[in-house]
């Protein structure tokens, strides 16, 4: 069987990612966190999480930095509804600023899952960090912190985002356009 020839059109490129980082970082900068621990929500947010604690350092700041991998996923395109804890955060939280930083703000879950995990823990503050937000699909109620940039209800990839483990590694944020005779994969447009 053949795969279907796949292009990634860019929707948001590598200069306005980094340029959006660099502001990111400052605004974080001004909430003056003390004690910083960023927590990075694998694996999605790798690219993202890496970046923006390179910013992050540019701006002055020294988080300690930790992983926590959740899933409400797996393969599928659409949640499941259901977060599970596939890796720990190994780091003391109490008492302590932390920046979570996620690749996607969409249903909510899995961020308020995360930061209500923290702050039971005793975190002095959880702030959250999301590269891109979709706010037509809460699930439940939250608003990040610090957004890069407001999404449109599509399925994106690249810059640590994937589909079936494909595409995590491209500079941008794209969309998949499948030449094929094959179903939509991405719930359309």
């Amino acid at each position: 069987m053949t795969s279907p020839s796949r292009r990634v059109r860019v929707l948001f490129d590598e200069t306005a990612i980094a340029r959006r980082n660099e502001e990111l970082a400052q605004e974080i900068l001004a909430t003056q966190p003390r004690d910083l621990l960023v927590v990075a929500v694998l694996k999605g947010s790798f690219m993202f999480a890496a970046d923006l604690l390179r910013a992050l350092h540019r701006a002055g700041l020294s988080p300690q930095v930790e992983f926590v991998h959740l899933s409400s996923y797996r393969t599928a395109t659409v949640s499941s509804g259901q977060v599970e804890i596939l890796r720990d955060v190994e780091s003391e939280v109490k008492g302590r600023d932390v920046l979570l930083v996620d690749d996607i703000l969409e249903s909510g879950r899995t961020i308020v899952f995360a930061k209500d995990l923290l702050m039971a823990r005793g975190a002095k503050r959880v702030m959250t960090a999301v590269l891109l937000e979709k706010p037509g699909k809460r699930a439940v109620t939250i608003d990040a912190d610090f957004v890069g940039f407001t999404c449109p209800d599509v399925f994106v990839v690249g810059y640590g985002m994937d589909v079936a483990h494909a595409f995590r590694q491209l500079p941008f944020v794209g969309l998949v356009d499948y030449e094929s005779s094959e179903p939509d994969l991405f719930g359309g447009t």
